[in-house]
């Protein structure tokens, strides 16, 4: 069943704003999954060492996390469909141009803008979603935004493999532009604009002085794998992330009109949903990257066999997040959360006992187990996001908590990244090869996949010891990520779910917030 819109636009107009949401939203995950399938790809054709090569990802995720609440913030206060407009089309230029570059440098910076304009997008279209749905159709318009996300995961890596082995590593970034083309034509001919009436201009100190501090944060732990954590540079970024995190604190205490407001955190339900908004990264977001490396640069598959592999994590959320939208009519969104968190963990126990150059049927249940799991809070949490705030700071809101949830994924991706690597050149060094330089750098190659390059780095170990050695690495890890999810499983309870109150049946999304 559609939902219905709120007051002011008709039914067919909202559907179609929601359609423009939707297709744009698609587009992220696509060139999420896809650059992490085509990235050995990419090696061969730009060449690159692994901390290059990791900017693919690390330069779109630090743009797109880092600028997410400002995005928010003047969506409500310049107009959301004007900031959508200008967000995809930036998003579609610079689609584009990727599919002409030849560095890997200008890759890298093309992915930054890239992940700057997504975040416009992102933030202004649900904005704009929630002004044009209101009670049970905006739970039902948020969960499709869950499906949405859910087909661009189950597909994206099996689509980018096939393009990848058909056409070559720049036909993802075209689809992506083809995404966005269509996006755009939407929003621009139906989406209305709105923006928040009590709006006195953008805070710009607050906003210069979180993005500054989230970009320094970020950037310090992609760059301690490659440097250390007590490197100079690593440590100066820092502290320079703590100095300009407190002026932020010190400024938004003061402004009138402060772009984040702190009272919030006052809220125990406001709090749950920004820790539920990174639940995720540990659970399944690092796995969107590090499976298709596995499977492509250590398994040896191709790229289409990765990406068909990538379905049975991915295709429950094709019809989870739907379910889980209905189910909070009897059971609180803090269990429905919390009991998926706990399943995903499950899942990655499992995995953990799926060695590299297993059979590929005993690889699909464990993944299947972690998608399922996911799937129920993936569902819940851009509805939950919107409903701890007024209508009108939608787009505050959706703004902080996508920062949260980004900023925990790309945080996620590095710490992860760096554990694999750091396992992996443990158990290499307890094989007796004592090349501590050649050790690290064959870690890192491993970690990223590279077993040809691991191979020559290390030549004495040999591929098979490398591989069992990043089979290892694997194993530990899981075991890590299931340890962290469980513990967040418990945090999520503890602040969102609560006891059902003897009162009138509540609208599905303040259902959802409870």
């Amino acid at each position: 069943m559609a939902p219905a819109p709120s007051a002011g636009h008709g039914r067919t107009e909202s559907l179609l704003v929601l359609a423009a949401v939707c297709l744009s939203l698609l587009a992220l995950p696509f060139n999420f999954t896809g650059p992490a399938v085509a990235m050995p790809a990419i090696a061969r054709s730009l060449g690159g060492d692994p901390i290059a090569l990791n900017w693919i990802t690390n330069a779109f995720m630090l743009c797109f996390g880092s600028t997410l609440m400002i995005a928010g913030a003047l969506a409500d206060t310049f107009g959301r469909k004007r900031l959508f407009l200008i967000g995809q089309l930036v998003f579609l230029v610079s689609s584009l141009a990727l599919t002409q570059v030849r560095d890997l440098l200008w890759l890298d910076l093309l992915r930054a803008l890239q992940g700057g304009a997504g975040a416009a997008a992102f933030s202004a279209g649900l904005a704009a979603l929630a002004q044009e749905f209101d009670g049970p159709a905006r739970t039902r318009a948020f969960s499709l935004i869950g499906t949405t996300f859910g087909i661009g995961l189950a597909f994206g890596p099996l689509l980018s493999g096939w393009l990848v082995e058909a056409v070559g590593w720049q036909a993802i970034f075209l689809g992506t532009a083809v995404l966005a083309a269509i996006a755009l034509g939407f929003g621009w001919r139906f989406m209305r604009e709105s923006r928040d009436p009590g709006a006195a201009g953008l805070d710009w100190p607050g906003a210069a002085s979180f993005t500054a501090a989230l970009s320094l944060l970020t950037y310090a732990v992609l760059l301690a794998p490659e440097q250390g954590w007590g490197s100079a540079w690593v440590i100066g970024l820092l502290a320079g992330a703590v100095a300009l995190g407190a002026a932020f604190v010190a400024i938004e205490t003061r402004a009138a009109r402060p772009m984040l407001d702190l009272s919030l955190f006052r809220i125990p339900r406001f709090v749950g949903v920004q820790l539920l908004a990174a639940a995720p990264a540990y659970s399944f977001v690092v796995l969107l990257i590090l499976l298709p490396l596995r499977f492509v640069g250590i398994e040896g598959w191709g790229g289409l066999g990765a990406g068909w592999m990538m379905m049975a994590l991915c295709g429950p959320m094709l019809v989870v997040p739907m379910l889980a939208a209905l189910l909070t009519r009897w059971v609180s969104a803090g269990v429905l959360c919390g009991a998926g968190l706990l399943v995903a963990a499950g899942g990655l126990v499992l995995l953990a006992g799926v060695p590299p150059g297993g059979a590929a049927a005993a690889m699909a249940p464990p993944l299947l187990v972690i998608g399922l799991g996911i799937s129920l809070p993936w569902g819940l949490m851009d509805a939950l996001a919107v409903s701890v705030v007024p209508k009108e700071r939608a787009g505050l809101a959706a703004g902080i908590f996508s920062t949260t949830r980004v900023a925990g994924e790309g945080i996620a991706l590095a710490v992860v990244g760096a554990i694999l690597a750091g396992f992996a050149r443990s158990w290499l060094a307890g094989a007796g090869l004592a090349d501590p330089a050649a050790l690290t750098l064959a870690a890192q190659r491993l970690a990223m996949g590279d077993l040809a390059q691991a191979a020559a780095t290390l030549p004495q170990a040999g591929p098979a010891l490398l591989v069992q050695a990043y089979g290892d690495a694997f194993h530990d890890l899981c075991f890590v990520l299931a340890a962290i999810t469980v513990v967040t499983a418990a945090v999520v309870f503890g602040f969102l779910s609560r006891p059902a109150r003897a009162e009138p049946a509540l609208q599905p999304a303040e259902a959802a917030a409870e």
